[in-house]
């Protein structure tokens, strides 16, 4: 458990949280799980997925989203930018939600190694998939650029604990549509980080909050009630620990 939480998380930065997600259903399709320890492990490993992802653009839509508004003046974003500043957050979160899987998810008989149903993905989907998010990025390129007036009027003057907690919109909207409507260069880094920090910690309390929960719901058949039982318990503490943190770091 802790292996396959951890391992997708740190990978999906550089594989997609897509590949990820898709890696992850074929994995718990090996293992013999139970359904309801299956639900955790697939919870707790999207929310860790969804976690890694935004550390470079390679990751999701979110991150390449940012480091497109943010390649100018003045943080100059290149590949690097949102590692740079983020890792101290993400990392030892990935790390504790592997360790809290050990526990959590439980004690579960794992002898026959096998796949309980095949799931295939062709040339043509993995094209047609492709074409989808490619189309949808540029359409949020366009997006943000039509928020930019309000982002430098309103947005960049709204406190970063309120952008935090008013990105719990994240469980329910695509965050890389919030981080288009609200990420702009006029904001100041706290924002930044606490913008970001609220969307990717609350996509992980539903199903919509994020594109592997949707995928490894979808395929494995996990109803929006069966994740929030999971999701909203373990993403809520973890909120408000990051907002201690981050109020913390602020007045340091």
């Amino acid at each position: 458990m802790f292996f396959i939480i951890v391992a997708l998380g740190l990978l999906s930065s550089v594989i997609t949280a897509i590949i990820a997600a898709l890696v992850l259903v074929l994995m718990v399709n090996a293992l013999n799980l139970d359904r309801k320890n299956r639900i955790k492990l697939v919870v707790l490993a999207c929310f860790s997925i969804g976690l890694g992802a935004v550390l470079t653009p390679v990751g999701e839509p979110l991150s390449t989203i940012v480091i497109s508004k943010l390649k100018g003046e003045p943080y100059h974003a290149g590949f690097w930018f949102l590692f740079n500043n983020l890792w101290l957050y993400i990392l030892p979160c990935i790390i504790f939600i592997g360790i809290l899987s050990i526990k959590y998810v439980g004690e579960t008989q794992v002898e026959n190694f096998k796949i309980k149903e095949k799931i295939r993905e062709n040339i043509k989907d993995i094209v047609r998939r492709t074409g989808k998010i490619y189309l949808f990025i540029m359409a949020l390129v366009f997006l943000g650029m039509g928020f930019k007036p309000m982002i430098e009027t309103y947005i960049s003057n709204i406190p970063y604990y309120s952008l935090y907690w008013m990105n719990t919109m994240s469980a329910v909207l695509d965050n890389a549509t919030l981080a288009a409507a609200e990420i702009g260069p006029t904001m100041m880094l706290i924002q930044i980080e606490a913008a970001l920090l609220g969307m990717v910690i609350a996509g992980g309390m539903l199903i919509l909050g994020n594109i592997p929960n949707i995928i490894a719901a979808n395929k494995l058949k996990i109803k929006s009630t069966e994740w929030a039982k999971i999701g909203v318990p373990i993403c809520l503490p973890i909120m408000i620990f990051y907002f201690l943190i981050i109020l913390l770091k602020n007045t340091l």
